[in-house]
């Protein structure tokens, strides 16, 4: 996969956008606001049930809510019968999140007849705590196959005025956090995933190759034009 986009999963038309956005895969997000998270299930439990087992077209990920907030377990039991490809885990805080979160997941697999340690997990470290313990996420659970970052998340977190500098670049915790995202994913030997940013254009692109040059193997997206670009970067010889 090279790019992911993400769908809020109370919003059908994002999620029709999504599905015809030409990305690699699409993440149903069910981090919505509380009154609408029965929805966003519903939704996301629908789109699952109606492309399991079809031939063509993205690959279906699901954003769940943090562990630990009460919401985590109604996701999975929402979406789990649609045997999603791997679930998005946000808040992660190092090997203890992922471990519990794969528990969470063999105990439906094995309630659903799914194959065990058939759905992965990719890991999203979006606060300080969670990008100081990221070396431990290596050897975590078979189940991981991503790491990534939330640069606007990390930004309130750390209490920073803005993501970038005006003249380019990151602010100095947030190139550190995507750094750290990169070393942490290649020591767990899994795929290093970019932040979602919003933009377009030639600056977009310039970031999706400098992204590419430094070690990550994919990135989140918003849009189809984003798509395009990033699939079109990622899926180039390294001499192009």
């Amino acid at each position: 996969m090279r790019s992911l986009i993400l769908a809020p999963g109370d919003d059908e038309a994002s999620l029709e956008a999504a599905l015809t956005s030409g990305a690699d895969a699409v993440v149903v997000d069910l981090a919505v606001a509380p009154p609408a998270r029965a929805a966003a299930r519903a939704q996301a439990a629908r789109l699952l049930k109606e492309t399991r087992g079809r031939d063509g077209g993205p690959t279906f990920l699901v954003r769940v809510n943090p562990l630990g907030d009460g919401e985590t377990d109604l996701d999975l039991d929402a979406v789990m019968p649609g045997a999603p490809v791997a679930i998005v885990l946000p808040r992660v805080l190092g090997a203890p999140s992922i471990q519990q979160l794969s528990v969470k997941l063999a105990v439906r697999e094995a309630r659903l007849d799914l194959e065990d340690g058939a759905t992965r997990i990719v890991a999203v470290a979006d606060a300080a705590e969670g990008v100081l313990r990221l070396p431990a996420c290596a050897g975590a659970s078979a189940r991981l196959v991503g790491i990534a970052w939330d640069a606007e998340a990390l930004r309130h977190d750390a209490g920073a005025q803005a993501c970038g500098h005006s003249s380019g670049g990151y602010v100095g915790p947030l190139r550190l956090a995507r750094d750290m995202t990169v070393l942490a994913a290649a020591a767990a030997g899994v795929a290093a995933i970019d932040t979602a940013l919003h933009g377009g254009g030639e600056v977009f692109r310039r970031e999706a190759f400098a992204a590419r040059r430094d070690g990550f193997k994919a990135r989140f997206v918003v849009d189809a034009e984003q798509a395009t670009i990033v699939n079109k970067v990622f899926g180039a010889a390294p001499n192009e």
